[in-house]
This record gives C-alpha cells, structure tokens and sequence, in this order.
C-alpha cells in the first residue's frame, strides 16, 4: 500500500495566503502529501489545489464538513471534483450525511474526470480530552469507546477511514482492519513541544501503533529551517525500525 514512511506523512499548510503556501512547498520539496485546512482554503480558495496537484503532490482537503445531509452532499460533490486524495467529514454529522457524501464524492469526481477522493471521518478533535467530552459536551461514554464508536459509523457508512488521535489508533486499527484508513494528527518527535494537543504520541510510535498516515504540521513549519526539521523527523523514523 506504502512506498516509504516518507510518503505517508502529512504536512499541513496552516498558512494565511497562497503565497505563503507556495513559499512553503518550496523549502519543503521533499514533501509529497500536503493537507489544505479551513484557513488557507477560506482565503485562497482552490486554486492552491491545482497549484499541488501540478507539482504532483497529493492533497488532503481537511474542510471536515459537517451539516444536513442536503449541505454535505452538495459539498462533497462540488469538492470532489478538485482531484483530491483525501477529504474529512465529521462522523458526528450522522449516518444520512455521511451515505449520501459517499455517492455525491462517487458523482462529483465522475463529472470531473478525476478519481473520487477517499472520505475520512472525524472521531474526535485531538485538541479535546477525556474532560472535554464529559464535562463540556456531555457525552458520557469515555473517549476511547467514544472514538471508536465514531469511527465504526464512518465504516459502516461506506467512508474509508477515520481521524483519530494516536492514542486510539491501535484499537481502531484492531477493531475495524487493515483496509480501514486511519489519519493521525497530534503527532510530535521527541524533540518537539506538544503545543495545544492534548492526546500525542511520536511519530515512531503512531506508525508501529496502526497509523496509515501521520499529520505533522508545527514542528515542521514554524522551525526555523523546516528542511532540517523535515529530516530530522525522518531521521527518526529511520532508526526507529517501524
């Protein structure tokens, strides 16, 4: 399924403007999957998209849609014809949403001419904890069964994979099998501060835990020289035999 570890981290473009993300993909060649989130999404629009894509870089649109069936079809259809590898809806969004986002990305990406991009839950935000959950959204399942929960209604409604925190990726992985995709963000070296992620891991450890991909974003592109830090990361996963 993988050519190399390399290949299976995700960078985000956490950045303001496209030519900011554009000065970033280029310090940063060696990069070949990078994630577009709300930010850069909302203020350039998709043309940052066909700019990756012509670099042939893959992309995951991080928009993690959530709304009536009705709205999330309708985007899913309308960003399915970007080309995009990876998409996110929030799993909470409910089984109607998340069925028919699966037949709109199928007829989006056929318009197009273009493969349909692989939809992927999200369980839980990594920047919510245990505490969170309980006590602010008042859900009283723990977090673990939680997430779990989220990521079989995703499976079971025909998406091929779920975001999960490292933390919860070896039950996933255990749960819903190899075919399942799982997306792990919250993911720091060892070298590196956590920052507002409650629930991290290494990435050494998230790999060897069942992760598909990892997402890396700050101790990549807010070091003074992301290049090095780049290397430093595969350096560690190097000798870290996964």
């Amino acid at each position: 399924m993988h050519t190399s570890l390399e290949e299976r981290i995700i960078v985000p473009l956490d950045v303001s403007t496209e030519a900011e993300a554009i000065a970033l993909v280029e310090k940063l060649p060696q990069v070949s999957f990078w994630k577009v989130g709300l930010e850069l999404f909302v203020s350039a629009g998709p043309k940052i998209i066909e700019v990756l894509k012509n670099q042939q870089k893959r992309v995951f649109l991080d928009l993690k849609f959530h709304d009536i069936p009705n709205t999330v079809a309708r985007a899913t259809r309308a960003a399915a014809a970007y080309g995009v590898d990876l998409l996110t809806i929030h799993a909470v969004a409910g089984r109607n949403a998340l069925q028919t986002a699966v037949t709109a990305a199928a007829e989006g990406a056929k318009a197009a001419g273009c493969q349909p991009p692989k939809l992927i839950g999200i369980t839980l935000l990594t920047s919510l904890n245990s505490r969170d959950l309980a006590m602010t959204l008042k859900i009283p399942l723990e977090l673990p069964d939680y997430a779990l929960q989220m990521a079989l209604l995703a499976q079971d409604s025909g998406l091929h994979g779920a975001v999960c925190s490292p933390q919860e990726v070896s039950q996933l992985r255990q749960v819903c099998g190899d075919d399942f995709l799982l997306v792990c963000p919250g993911v720091r070296p060892k070298w590196s501060e956590v920052g507002d992620q409650r629930r991290t891991m290494n990435p050494t450890e998230a790999f060897k835990a069942g992760a598909d991909y990892l997402v890396i974003g700050r101790p990549i592109t807010t070091a003074t020289e992301p290049r090095v830090a780049w290397e430093l990361i595969c350096e560690e996963l190097a000798s870290g035999s996964v």
